[in-house]
């Protein structure tokens, strides 16, 4: 759990180094390429756009959705430029990690005056479960516990 914590510090900060040098007002893809630098700057691992399949009544959906950015193969990132964050993108980003098999995920909304206040942890109590389904992707979930 300390090395996930340890790794979501990081992204948010990087995440704050964007908004405090292009703050409010671009478009999430801004957002993301600006991020994806800060991270690149970082020597953080990341993949952006990650076609995610989805197995539905023993089928596999090739690209069901696209997750923003995969973090270290271990965080999922969902990335808004919106006025307000609704339930509804909440619920994205936990089926998102439901979906994927991992264990934690931030949803970080650039259109605040204070990026700590855009920024949303979700931990997929599925991936907690030691009868926790495997990953889609290509790499296994990290267990972590709860405190």
């Amino acid at each position: 759990m300390e090395a996930l914590n340890s790794l979501t510090d990081k992204i948010i900060g990087a995440a704050i180094e964007v908004h405090r040098h292009k703050g409010p007002g671009l478009l999430e893809s801004t957002y993301e390429s600006c991020l994806a630098q800060e991270l690149t700057l970082r020597n953080l691992r990341f993949e952006r756009q990650v076609a995610v399949p989805l197995l539905y009544k023993g089928l596999t959906l090739d690209v069901a959705f696209r997750a923003d950015m995969i973090i270290e193969n271990k965080i999922l990132i969902e990335l808004k430029a919106l006025e307000a964050i609704l339930p509804v993108h909440k619920a994205q980003v936990l089926s998102y990690l439901r979906e994927t098999g991992l264990s934690l995920g931030l949803l970080i909304n650039f259109h605040v005056p204070k990026l700590v206040d855009g920024v949303h942890r979700f931990i997929n109590d599925r991936a907690l479960s030691v009868n926790s389904a495997p990953s889609v992707l290509n790499n296994p979930a990290e267990s972590i516990t709860a405190t």
